[in-house]
């Protein structure tokens, strides 16, 4: 039996704004958009003792997973072309596709897996789910592992 859980995945607005504020400026230091963590801390209207004291606990979500090995697992419906579609959302985003494992179809709808390798990744993970799911023929799409 393991204790508490370590790390949570939290919905920006229910978490304390000193968070959102470490994330946006470690954002400014990674864009260039600010040269120094003073600079981007005063930006975004912080200490710099708390952009340290938070600097490394705080990462937006599609950070975690960029430059990392993600798998899909996507339901579709068994029409032609569908697979195709999805693979092109994801050749549009630069992932770099490492497996593919596409199930028997069951009632007219098949589960196909996805691993990819995310580092030339050039949208936000969110953005990547939102495109798959809204693609034809997509019933669901959900992230198993990164």
């Amino acid at each position: 039996m393991s204790g508490p859980a370590k790390y949570f995945i939290v919905e920006a607005d229910s978490m304390p704004e000193i968070f959102r504020k470490v994330a946006e400026a470690k954002r400014l230091l990674e864009t260039g958009e600010e040269s120094t963590v003073n600079g981007a801390a005063r930006t975004v209207g912080i200490s710099r003792s708390a952009f340290y004291k938070y600097k490394d606990a705080v990462r937006p979500f599609h950070d975690m997973l960029h430059g990392r090995i993600v798998t899909f697992q996507i339901l579709l419906k068994d029409e032609p072309g569908i697979l195709s579609g999805a693979l092109n959302v994801l050749a549009g985003t630069r992932v770099n596709i490492l497996t593919i494992n596409q199930n028997i179809p069951v009632n007219g709808c098949a589960v196909v897996t996805i691993t990819a390798e995310t580092s030339a990744l050039q949208d936000s993970l969110e953005d990547v789910l939102n495109s798959l799911s809204a693609g034809e023929g997509v019933i669901r799409c959900e992230i198993l592992a990164g």
